[in-house]
């Protein structure tokens, strides 16, 4: 396939050349097929071999389909036949054989696989170097070479740990990163320390060596050079030696491993041992029977102990080592070179060595686990073995006793393990008093507060069912779960509070009284007497919710008052029709028909036929004027009645009036009436002023109605469940306005409110609690000294308190007893027995040794060591083990005394103490039998017989240490703010006090109990945590009136600061932006624009100026009175100011007019005009008319036009009207609110078209269309204090002893502070300082000098002890020496071991030897770090060991130097710099340190070391030459240099010096003087002139830059002095005068003076 599709290509690319023939484009063996028929059958035989025009081609695999997840998915492909060119063809001209197959078998992934299949990310291998373009390297590595490093990466199906497809991973998550770029760091040499100080010379006389070293302070790391050698030598010469140098020395072999004699020599010596007791007992032949019981019991005691030490085979052996004598270059030499009077032990005794034996495993215990848990669905389990045998001598410790494995529960019959969750009880009532502030005064009345508040409830831990619904339903139903642990609950607490609403009632809003109706019947359908009542009525605009609910809380919306004569309907007319002159004259006395309508009591019309036994209104008798008869105008109405009552002193009047339109003639015409007969007057509202009504109590409590049996059933009413119907009842009483209550037959009757109605009784709630939780557990089975008695308890929770009579909560929550005694811990002590006779090296062994003593000598003994209870009891030697501490030493080093040894009794008790300071104390010994004979026993310098101690001085003195403590109240006391617990919203604050530890030390400076400086172990100290005190306010100011009088305006009331907050008090709400002092609430209000209106008198008679006495007509002027009064529904009722009414509204109070002569038409007043057509336009034209009163005379002048028109002009006579909205007002709450929801309201405006605001009657009248909403919800944030938790307990001490130990309690918040509310506090945690306890520890001596008995050099051993000490925990401290009683309490561990070494074998080197000195101490930990960021390499430790030479011939026999790297974590960046001292001449030291200040060597890159030498080469043997930093030979100072053709210094020349003199130097003339050395002081007097040294030439002979800069500068001076000369003596010409009048403009720069 390959080959072809090579050729396929070639062909391709040969497509563009020109055509050749098909011939020639088809391959040769086809070529051939076709030119010779014959060779077909030849081609058939070759046909698989031959290349093809056709190919196979086959598209990418598609997705994996099938029914079933896993391997049985089948995935398809596209297969298609290709021309080698590319184009597709039919699938038969490809062959068939090697068609691909178009599906397969597939793995199909499901979701669920998930679980099943994982990647593993193998390690990432080393880095390796990336290979760069430029191979060359930098010659500074700055930070390292880039690299790449690799990992393995495969999916596999993880239980059965088998590699999978990829695909099946990548379904569910990318393939991981393969590679990732890796740093390789900078080589790091190995740096060292500087060198020590010489030792001492190796010998007192004579040539020796005297050595120094350094020790590695940090390893060579990532390739880089090793450490250089770390000892340096050289030979030291001493006096001369006196006696000659012994050249042999001593040394003793290690001891070999512990064996046990040959059983040859076991033998021999056993014989012995049994002959000489057999001659012991010949000699004392016990016969005593209470001897042989005694004998017997001690023989059974030690055959028990023998049981018992079962655990412990000791056997005790012999040891050897070898003595030799060397020289001092190594080689061995006869022992009797080396003159000795003793030689050393080559033998001792000692103990086998036994490895630890342990039993078989036990059987596995049950697991852990006992139900299915799918949080952990492991459990674990146990098994356990025993030991057989301790280990004797041996440094392997016994393995772990126990072994434990995760495992999973068996069986079918495995229950759920037990689930928990938090639940909640419910939410308590909504409170608004915790948003209250300090000041406010609606503390007193909480009960009517409404608006946002608080609820709080009670989170406790439940077991919950593995079925959530059943939970669910359980909680639903009350069945509550008992409360457990809250440790049980994992999940977050849910939370305790709640900001909740409680709705504000609504208070009842009525409409403005209606006027007073007619008189009429109390009941229409039932008229009765002749007593009737006049009714005023009002409407509920906003019906009240909240309160008792219904309409109760409303005013009472009709009055009522007695009247005679009711009448239920009447006729009312509407308009009075034309004067109709009688008998059908054309003018004189005639009658007016009123057109009349019926109306109801309430004014409304209704059937004519109801008024049947009314009144009828006759016409009115009136006069149509003749031509020549006085003219009057037509009654005004008649204005409103003066009272709206009578009485004694008040009755009530109506007016109307006319006036003169026309004189009459003098000849027969009606004469004119007087004055008094322009005017009528009645009365009105005749009835007396006793106003009536009734007024209804609150509704009293719902009781419940037995008789009502058929309501049973549970409803809701108001959202809340209703369980039966109750009644409900109130006061109605008659009451007279301004009296008090009166009988009831005052009021109307009918229409008397009900006093008894049904209400819904809520159901009854009882007291639901939880079962009670189980007892909380008693102390574990035994305890430890007596520790009072202990008590367990048990509680349960209120879920549902009792509401609507329900049933309350009597039983109690918290229930406790005492708990049984428990016994007391039984503890385990080791019992140590006797020791057992020592056993020395077997006779046998040792007499052929020289010196050698049978019998006596040193050796070792062993003992039985047995577990016994604290009572005395046996007990198993495990329990010892694990309660009792370390085992007791088993053997011992004993010595049997030989008859040259000196015996001694054992120490005695030391003396008591006096308490005197200074005093000692003593204990003796004596020598006991033989040795107080001998010389050397009596020796008290080597055997003393008496030691003396010092007393301990008790003197104590007590410092304070640490810090304060924070201000701490005393417990259980919290200080209330204004008498109210608000849970969770109380602040401490008040006096408390503060604490400071106390230390307490003796005279030496240690740190002992507190207790002994009769200190409790703090000082206390009062301190005051400030009470927050809030934002005080002042009280809301009263609204002012509305910004306008017609329309919508606005009104406003503010609140003044009076006290700012402090101490984290509730801050002030945001303050007006103007006047920071003031808080602002604004609403919208309406003014009614009638509610003043402008009310006008009839027009005067038309007072004629130019008066016609024969005539009394022409032109004048007529007036009229204008008052403002105030609009009531009774119509306008008494004189206000005029500016209360609208001033562009006022009516004319005077006019022109004209009078009509006697003969002259009259026409009446000019009529209304009719309205404009909307839209305003001035081809549209309004009228109005006026009707002829009286008929001109023959002569006189005929009736005008009486109609009248006029165009519309906007805003001039004709208007166009629109609704406009105002802004929204501020949130508006209830006046019992303090928070929460509240209502913003706008109102709507009827705006005229020339921007004046109207009644909104005009735009009601158009229809206008209203789409604005008025009102919307809002929301005034709560002030929510910030409620923290009570403290929790105080909790342990961050350290067991030292000075620096805190015991921390923490609070949390509960609920954060929200809007303006208390700001939670910064202290969310406090601490105080624990007493101070001394650290007490056991801690290692100092390793003495390794020993070597009775030899020179060889194998030794070294010592140490451990001592207690007392420390203050701080890290400085390294303590002090203390006894070791202080140190009883505690476990003897040391450096975290338990295991003590006391005591180990050394090597002590011969005077000729090479060998390592002791480790260092362990380096700093170093991170690799560049430019102080560490490149995350990890920190590395270091310590070495130096070669120490005695000898230069033997430095061929030398060690290598040692070097031990170890990882750390607390490591730091350190940087290495060249430091460098002042120059000395022509040298100086170069040294690099350690950015801590440590001088190492290494660690410095040698590419930037600065130069230690700088002398010149050639050197500077001119006069007056010194050699310059650079190298080069310079002048000093005064001389200039003369260079050579090859830069080199010839010679120094003096130059001349320029003194320039001071003003106290008088004499000016200019010297010359020698140049002086630089290092010598000048000669010159401090401020007599400054000497500045001109020095033209350079070091090289020519010319400095300078000089010709200063040539270059004096030549331009040159040329500009000439040019200025030049244009001073030039005649200058006369300037042309141009006349320029314009005044400069004047700039004033203001510079921010306010003087300005």
């Amino acid at each position: 396939m390959g080959l072809q599709r090579k050729r396929s290509v070639s062909r391709s690319r040969g497509a563009a050349r020109p055509r050749r023939g098909v011939l020639q484009l088809l391959p040769l063996p086809l070529l051939l097929l076709l030119l010779c028929p014959g060779a077909r059958g030849a081609a058939v035989q070759r046909e698989a071999e031959a290349p093809t025009l056709y190919l196979w081609k086959t598209g990418p695999w598609g997705r994996c389909m099938g029914d079933e997840c896993g391997p049985g998915g089948i995935q398809t492909r596209a297969v298609w036949c290709a021309h080698v060119e590319g184009w597709t063809t039919l699938h038969s001209n490809c062959k068939q054989a090697g068609r691909p197959s178009n599906q397969q078998n597939c793995f199909k992934v499901c979701d669920w696989h998930k679980e099943l299949y994982d990647w593993r990310l193998g390690p990432w291998n080393q880095c390796q170097p990336v290979i760069s373009k430029s191979l060359e390297k930098p010659l500074e590595c700055i930070k390292g070479e880039e690299g790449i490093q690799v990992r393995e990466i495969t999916c596999i199906q993880k239980d059965k740990d088998m590699p999978a497809e990829d695909i099946i991973c990548e379904y569910f998550e990318p393939k991981p990163l393969l590679e990732q770029a890796c740093l390789i760091p900078c080589q790091q040499d190995c740096i060292v320390s500087e060198f020590s100080p010489w030792s001492e010379c190796s010998k007192t006389c004579g040539s020796g060596l005297q050595h120094r070293t350094r020790h590695v302070v940090a390893p060579p790391q990532f390739g880089g050079s090793g450490c250089p050698n770390l000892t340096e030598f050289q030979v030291c010469q001493s006096s001369p030696c006196e006696a000659e140098e012994s050249m042999y020395s001593l040394q003793v072999g290690p001891w070999s491993s512990c064996s046990m004699p040959h059983s040859r020599q076991v033998r021999q010596a056993r014989r012995r041992g049994k002959n000489k007791d057999r001659e012991k007992d010949r000699g004392k032949g016990v016969k005593d029977p209470e001897a042989r019981e005694l004998i017997k019991k001690k023989r059974n005691r030690n055959r028990q102990n023998r049981q018992e030490n079962k655990y412990w085979d000791i056997q005790i052996g012999y040891q050897t080592r070898g003595v030799m004598c060397t020289n001092k270059t190594g080689k061995t030499a006869d022992l009797s070179f080396c003159q000795q009077e003793k030689l050393p032990m080559t033998v001792q005794s000692c103990v086998i060595t036994k490895e630890c034996q342990m039993s078989e495993w036990l059987e596995w215990s049950p697991c852990s686990a006992t139900c299915r848990d799918p949080a952990s669905p492991t459990g674990t389990r146990v098994r356990t073995r025993t030991i057989r045998q301790f280990p004797i001598g041996s440094e392997k410790e016994c393995p772990e006793l126990e072994e434990k494995e995760p495992c999973v529960p068996q069986g079918d019959g495995v229950a759920l393990c037990a689930t928990y969750g938090w639940t909640t009880t419910e939410w308590t009532e909504c409170r608004v008093d915790p948003l209250l502030s300090q000041q406010d005064k609606r503390r007193g009345n909480q009960t009517a507060l409404c608006g946002g508040g608080v609820q709080t409830r009670e989170a406790y831990c439940v077991q919950t069912n593995g079925n959530l619904l059943a939970h669910l339903n359980t909680r639903k139903n009350r069945e509550a779960s008992k409360p457990v642990d809250s440790k049980f609950c994992t999940g977050p607490v849910p939370n305790t509070t709640q900001l909740c609403h409680i709705p504000c009632p609504i208070e009842c809003e009525v409409s403005p009284w209606s006027a007073w109706g007619p008189c009429t019947y109390e009941n229409c359908d039932d008229q009765q007497g002749k007593k009737g009542f006049k009714l005023r009525k009002r409407r509920i605009t906003n019906e009240p919710t909240g309160g008792s609910g219904g309409t109760g809380n409303c005013p009472h919306l009709l009055e009522a008052i007695p009247c005679e004569e009711p009448s239920c309907y009447e006729w009312k007319a509407v308009r009075l029709g034309d004067c109709e002159p009688d008998n059908g004259k054309e003018c004189g006395p005639g009658t007016q028909v009123q057109e009349v309508v019926c109306i109801n009591s309430d004014g409304e019309e209704v059937d004519r036929q109801l008024c049947r036994d009314a009144i009828f209104p006759i016409p009115v008798a009136c006069d149509a004027p003749c031509p020549m008869d006085c003219v009057l105008s037509a009654w005004s109405t008649w204005s409103s009645c003066s009272h709206t009552c009578s009485g004694k002193t008040t009755e009530g009047k109506q007016i109307r009036a006319r006036s003169i339109l026309a004189y009459a003639g003098e000849e027969g015409g009606i004469r004119c009436p007087n004055t008094s007969a322009l005017q009528e007057v009645r009365s009105c509202n005749e009835h007396p002023c006793t106003v009536y009504h009734w007024q209804t109590g609150p509704w009293g409590q719902c009781i419940e109605d037995t008789s009502v049996s058929s309501f049973n059933t549970t409803t809701t009413w108001n959202g809340e469940a209703s369980c039966s119907v109750g009644m409900q009842t109130r006061k109605v009483i008659c009451v007279r306005v301004n009296v008090g209550q009166v009988g009831p037959k005052k009021c109307p009757e009918s229409l008397r409110p009900e006093t008894v109605r049904p209400c819904l009784l809520p159901c009854r709630k009882d007291c639901i609690v939880t079962p009670y939780s189980d007892w909380t557990p008693c102390p574990s089975s035994c305890r430890e000294g007596d520790l009072g008695v202990r008590k367990q308890s048990r509680l349960r929770v209120i879920i549902q308190l009792p509401a609507n009579g329900g049933r309350d909560c009597t039983d109690p929550l918290y229930e406790e007893k005492a708990c049984e005694a428990p016994q007391v811990c039984q503890s385990y002590r080791w019992k140590t027995h006797k020791w057992r006779r020592c056993q020395l090296v077997p006779w046998s062994i040792q007499q052929d040794i020289p010196g050698a003593q049978e019998g006596c000598g040193p050796g070792r003994q062993a003992r039985a060591i047995t577990c016994r209870k604290q009572d005395g009891g046996q007990a198993g030697i495990h329990d010892c083990l694990r309660y009792a501490g370390p085992v007791p030493a088993l053997t011992q080093a004993c010595q049997i005394p030989c008859q040259d040894d000196c015996q001694f009794t054992s120490w005695s008790k030391f003396s008591s103490c006096n308490g005197d300071c200074g005093a000692v104390r003593t204990r003796k010994r004596t020598i006991v039998g033989k040795s107080k004979k001998k010389e050397k026993c009596k020796n008290s310098h080597l055997y003393p017989l008496i030691e003396t101690q010092y007393c301990p001085c008790d003197k104590y003195n007590a410092q304070p240490v640490g810090n304060w403590s924070d201000c701490i109240l005393p417990e259980g006391k919290v200080e209330v703010l204004l008498g109210m617990k608000i849970q969770g919203d109380i602040k401490e604050c008040g006096q408390g006090y503060r604490y400071q530890a106390m230390a307490c030390y003796d005279q030496n400076g240690r740190l002992v109990e507190t207790s002994r400086c009769n200190s409790h172990g703090y000082i206390e100290e009062a301190c005051i945590i400030p009470c927050p005190s809030d934002c005080k306010l002042s009280e809301w100011s009263n609204w002012s009136r509305c910004s306008k009088s017609c329309g919508s305006g606005v009104k406003v009331r503010s609140k003044w600061l009076r006290e700012k907050p402090y101490n984290g008090g509730r801050p002030c709400p945001k303050l007006d932006h103007v006047n920071q002092a003031q808080v602002y609430e604004v609403v919208p209000c309406h003014s009614d624009c009638n509610q003043y209106i402008w009310v006008t008198e009839p027009w005067s008679v038309c007072k004629v100026t130019f008066v016609n006495m024969r005539d009394n007509c022409g032109e004048g002027v007529q007036t009229r009175k204008v008052r403002c009064m105030q609009n009531t529904a009774d119509g306008p009722s008494e004189h206000v100011e005029d500016y209360l009414c609208d001033p562009e509204e006022m009516p004319l109070g005077s006019r022109e007019c004209k009078l009509p002569c006697p003969e002259d038409c009259v026409i009446s007043e000019w009529g209304p005009w009719t309205r404009c057509a909307l839209p305003c336009n001035q081809s549209s034209f309004r009228q109005r008319s006026a009707d002829p009163i009286r008929q001109p005379a023959d002569e006189g002048r005929s009736c005008p036009n009486a109609v009248e028109k006029e165009p519309c002009n906007l805003n001039k006579n004709c208007y166009h009207y629109d609704y406009n909205v105002t802004d929204w007002s501020t949130c508006h709450l209830s006046e019992k609110a303090v928070c929460g929801n509240g209502i913003k309201t706008r109102m709507l405006d009827c705006v005229r078209s020339d921007g004046k605001s109207v009644d909104l009657k005009y735009c009601e009248e158009l229809a206008l269309e209203k789409h604005w909403q008025m009102n919307t919800s809002c929301m005034v944030e709560c002030p929510v204090n910030c409620q923290l938790s009570d403290w929790s307990p105080w909790s342990e001490c961050s350290q067991t002893c030292g000075l620096t130990g805190k015991m921390i309690r923490r609070r949390t918040v509960t609920q954060p502070f929200q809007g303006d509310g208390r700001p939670c506090p910064s202290l969310m945690e406090q601490s105080k300082p624990c007493p101070v306890k001394p650290c007490y520890r056991w801690q290692y001596g100092q390793w003495s000098p390794c020993q070597v008995q009775e030899a020179q050099c060889g194998e030794g051993t070294r010592t140490r002890n451990i001592s207690c000490v007392v420390s203050d925990g701080s890290s400085d401290d390294f303590g002090k020496v203390v006894d070791e009683e202080f140190c009883a309490d505690i476990e003897p561990i040391v450096d975290g071991s338990k295991k003590m070494i006391l005591e180990e074998t050394c090597t002590q080197p011969c005077p000729g030897d090479c060998y390592l000195k002791d480790w260092s101490p362990w380096s700093l930990c170093q991170l690799t770090c560049v430019n102080g960021e560490d490149l995350g390499f990890g920190g590395i430790q270091v310590r070495s060991r130096a070669v120490i030479i005695q000898e230069l011939e033997n430095q061929h026999l030398c060690p290598e130097q040692m070097l031990e790297t170890k990882s750390c974590d607390d490591g730091q960046c350190y940087e290495y710099k060249w430091m460098a001292s002042a120059w000395k001449g022509s040298s100086r030291t170069v040294w690099c340190q350690r950015s801590d200040g440590v001088n190492v060597t290494g660690g410095c890159l040698v590419v930037s070391q600065p130069d230690a030498d700088r002398s010149c080469n050639p050197p500077c043997t001119q006069p007056h030459s010194y050699c310059s930093e650079t190298k080069a030979c310079r002048c000093e100072e005064g001389y200039t240099e003369v260079m050579s053709s090859n830069s080199t210094l010839e010679q120094c020349t003096l130059i001349p010096v320029v003194v320039i003199p001071t003003m106290e130097d008088k004499r000016g003339d200019v010297k010359t003087s020698r140049a002086v050395h630089p290092t010598q002081p000048s000669s010159n007097p401090a401020g007599r002139g400054r000497t500045w040294f001109l020095q033209p030439f350079g070091p090289d002979g020519r010319l400095r830059t300078w000089v010709y800069g200063v040539a270059a500068g004096a030549f331009v001076l040159l040329i500009f002095i000439v040019s200025m000369i030049y244009l001073a003596c030039k005649k200058p010409k006369k300037p042309q005068r141009r006349q320029n009048n314009r005044l400069k403009p004047l700039t004033l720069a203001y510079d921010g003076d306010a003087d300005m």
